[in-house]
């Protein structure tokens, strides 16, 4: 029997009308392939994953491949989202063993859940020198049957060696100006001065390596810094990366020009380039970079947003193309044709000249993805965004991609920092309201008495699995924005809650950071990686909240934490910067400072206290953090003995254990706040 269709996962959900004897990880997966004396199947994948959909179709939906596997094997069925320690494991020991990585991951584990044999997709016949799934099944099922010493010691010797990979942590002292500038002039070297960004194809968006840039040009001034996140940042919203009529990103880019993207959707890319858009034009006032932030943040809202106030994970790559057939891109492609259909002919020619909508096409079968104009050239700013609206209109009337509306507790603590911002930076207050509603549903349905997280929950019902670091990391740091932005006392306190936590749970005596808690599943080893992957690592993302956190409430053991985890940054910084960029991002802050401000008023409705506040949010002083009351007020420790200069609202300005002279003038703190 298939055991998914109980499953709060919308990537297990998929897979529970398959022929094949589905488990979902649990203990009695094991127990069962003990009794049965047979090997277990792992499955990784997600619910916008296209490679996934298409083993799924031509595998796991066939029911003589079902037929061999539910003899043969027990299948347990993975989404990474929901169990990223469990992914991490499994996804290191694939790397080990091949080189490679990625989804769907295949994984053959002995009933001790020690694996032996590895790949990702397999097809259903044997192509370009892959074997097919059904050889594959038949090797595995005929090595277990006939040379089960050779799989128990190759299973062994596997685990043996992921136990001997423990990362060298060692140095508990946090990088310096030496390592700082030694990561910016590795970045340097890897980057791609034609068409920004970093390295070849595929090409991601460096969201956290921008954060550092934007914050090392702050703290230093360095115009090189400045100009690689410009350059990429305009790139990237040029391209076919960017979502031309919707807004939001896709997940990556199939070439080095950022012209077609892998269409998929995800909560985590739109909230960390939101959040960098933003910052973009904090630091430069670009018109570009205004837009992007806001029409990311509005697709957030828009399509992102489940009824109980959170954000779904992503969107699919895939959709119903209008035969009925699941086509890669379908929704968001265009023929001169349809631009025809749509626009009439002469807005059609300026739109396929505006949008590089070519009778080749740039995409497949014809049809292009939408970028913006990669040279010079006039064109009627009212006529363009006409053309804009009828489309993004008409696109709405195409099926949709599907989306996974599993609300992710990390992703959600990115999405309210992004959105809390840049409510705050551009006088949009409903998004600073969809960033409470977010952290409201965080809190009342993912923390439970002991502030222990629930990783995810799906239509207000909350998930059995343990939230691990990322979690904790990220909703803290979400938790700081909004308290930082709205004055709320009350999501510093939560923070520190969730800190605690990470302190208890997650950190070993040298400073050294787990993902998982101390108390979680025992997996074959326990996770642990400092480096960035699509968002910034449990690791440096914990040292970032512990930062400010320490900041914002003189917290000795937050910040001496902050400092240990950034050790590992001073290891890797300067050897593999693209790898770590968040934690470079934290360490210009605790370089800087970071500075504390705190504005107190008579009001927080006084008009010169909200020119005072949104002065102190939109200073570039890397990892600043503010506070903002009344005297009176007791919310935050940086109010405390805080008085009003002559009866007006004042500022004050601190780092380092000294403080400016307090100032009632918004430009004298702007220029305090400059870097």
């Amino acid at each position: 029997m298939n055991r998914l269709a109980h499953e709060t996962s919308p990537y297990l959900l998929q897979h529970a009308d398959n022929p094949v004897d589905w488990w979902p990880w649990s203990a009695e997966a094991f127990d069962e392939a003990r009794r049965r004396n047979v090997p277990v199947l792992l499955s990784v994948g997600y619910s916008s994953c296209h490679w996934c959909h298409v083993m799924a179709h031509e595998s796991f939906e066939d029911p003589e491949t079902a037929g061999y596997l539910n003899e043969h094997f027990v299948s347990v069925k993975v989404d990474r989202e929901e169990r990223p320690d469990v992914d991490a494991v499994y996804m290191e020991a694939v790397q080990a063993a091949t080189g490679q990585g990625g989804w769907p991951m295949t994984v053959f584990l002995t009933p001790d859940a020690e694996p032996f044999y590895f790949g990702t997709y397999f097809p259903p016949s044997p192509r370009h020198g892959m074997p097919s799934f059904r050889q594959v099944l038949q090797g595995v099922h005929q090595a277990w049957t006939d040379r089960r010493e050779e799989v128990a010691e190759v299973a062994g010797k596997i685990v043996r060696d992921l136990a001997g990979r423990e990362f060298p942590y060692g140095d508990t002292r946090a990088p310096g100006e030496e390592e700082l500038a030694q990561a910016l002039l590795g970045l340097t070297r890897e980057y791609d001065p034609q068409r920004g960004g970093f390295g070849g194809a595929p090409k991601f968006p460096p969201s956290m390596v921008l954060e550092f840039l934007l914050r090392h040009h702050a703290r230093t001034g360095s115009q090189g810094a400045l100009q690689m996140a410009q350059d990429t940042c305009e790139r990237m919203a040029r391209g076919g990366l960017y979502d031309q009529l919707g807004g939001g990103f896709a997940r990556y880019s199939v070439d080095r020009d950022w012209a077609v993207p892998h269409f998929e959707k995800m909560l985590y890319d739109n909230a960390l380039l939101c959040r960098v858009y933003a910052h973009l034009w904090r630091a430069t006032g670009s018109e570009q970079a205004r837009r992007v932030a806001l029409e990311t943040a509005d697709f957030m809202v828009r399509e992102l947003r489940t009824a109980e106030g959170g954000f779904a994970s992503a969107l699919d790559a895939d959709s119903d193309d209008g035969t009925g057939r699941h086509v890669e891109g379908a929704f968001y492609v265009w023929t001169p044709a349809q631009l025809a259909e749509v626009l009439g002919p002469e807005d059609a020619e300026l739109a396929a000249e505006y949008f590089g909508v070519t009778q080749e096409g740039t995409f497949e079968q014809g049809a292009s993805v939408l970028r913006l104009p990669q040279s010079e050239g006039v064109f009627d700013a009212h006529r363009v965004e006409s053309i804009r609206r009828r489309l993004f209109e008409a696109r709405a009337g195409r099926p949709a991609p599907g989306r996974d509306d599993k609300v992710v507790a990390a992703w959600n603590g990115l999405a309210v920092a992004a959105l809390a911002e840049t409510g705050a930076y551009f006088d949009r207050p409903d998004l600073v309201d969809a960033a409470i509603g977010a952290a409201d549903l965080l809190v009342r349905l993912h923390m439970d008495e002991h502030a222990r997280l629930a990783r995810t929950s799906k239509d207000g019902r909350v998930g059995a699995n343990a939230g691990v670091l990322e979690d904790y990391a990220d909703v803290a740091e979400g938790f700081l924005a909004l308290a930082s932005v709205t004055g709320e006392g009350v999501w510093l306190d939560f923070a520190g809650l969730l800190l605690d936590q990470v302190l208890t749970g997650f950190t070993d005596e040298s400073g050294a950071l787990y993902d998982t808690a101390a108390d979680a599943e025992k997996l074959i080893r326990r996770p642990q990686d400092p480096t960035d992957n699509a968002a910034p690592s449990g690791w440096t993302a914990a040292a970032g909240a512990l930062l400010s956190y320490a900041a914002q409430t003189g917290s000795e053991p937050h910040r001496t934490a902050a400092e240990r985890a950034l050790g590992v940054v001073k290891a890797l910084g300067p050897r593999v910067p693209r790898f770590i960029g968040w934690g470079l991002a934290v360490a210009e802050a605790l370089l800087d400072g970071p500075r504390e401000i705190a504005i107190v008023g008579p009001a927080l409705e006084d008009p010169a206290t909200r020119t005072l506040h949104r002065t102190a949010l939109l200073g570039t002083a890397p990892g600043a953090v503010v506070a903002v009351g009344t005297p009176e007020s007791d919310e935050f420790p940086l109010l405390v003995d805080r008085i009003l200069a002559n009866g007006e609202s004042t500022a004050y300005v601190c780092r380092n254990f000294t403080c400016d002279v307090p100032t009632t003038d918004p430009e004298r703190l702007r220029r305090a706040l400059s870097g």
